[in-house]
């Protein structure tokens, strides 16, 4: 395997950045039945691109990008004990590239730019059931904090 870079996305990647948006999207499809069949964005990743309180990181292997992930920041809740935490979202890696500690390195990127910022408090948003990136993020040093529940009560999912 070639090396690994990992430095700042660009803009002119945006395509290659939305692709990597949809294989998120397909992946956790089966995790979230309320999710639209087509036409799902998570995320404005031009604006995210452009936002100097950003950082988008990717990961780049023999001129070819393997992995990204953004941490952004933003303003905490007025009850919580800080006053700015970084967001990370968008976090992928190339199924072919899985297993080699990239998400990890992308992350470890995303802390680095986060501790000059003198932002210390980290979220991100993980399906439960994705049990493969539960046990990723907690090998990074996340935990679980807050377990979100729904019901649809509606006359297309009546419990």
């Amino acid at each position: 395997m070639s090396a690994i870079l990992i430095r700042a996305a660009r803009l002119e990647e945006l395509s290659e950045l939305q692709r990597f948006e949809q294989a998120i999207v397909s992946a956790e499809r089966p995790y979230d039945p309320t999710l639209r069949n087509s036409g799902v964005r998570y995320y404005d990743i031009e604006a995210i691109l452009r936002n100097p309180e950003a950082r988008f990181a990717v990961a780049e292997s023999a001129n070819e990008l393997i992995g990204c992930g953004f941490a952004r920041i933003e303003a905490a809740k007025p009850f919580l004990n800080h006053d700015l935490h970084a967001y990370l979202g968008l976090m992928y890696v190339d199924p072919r590239h899985r297993g080699c500690g990239i998400n990890r390195r992308i992350i470890d990127d995303l802390k680095d730019w986060c501790r000059a910022r003198q932002v210390y408090e980290l979220k991100l948003d993980v399906y439960a059931g994705n049990q493969a990136a539960v046990r990723a993020y907690e090998k990074a040093g996340f935990e679980g904090l807050l377990l979100q529940m729904r019901v649809n009560i509606g006359p297309r999912g009546e419990v």
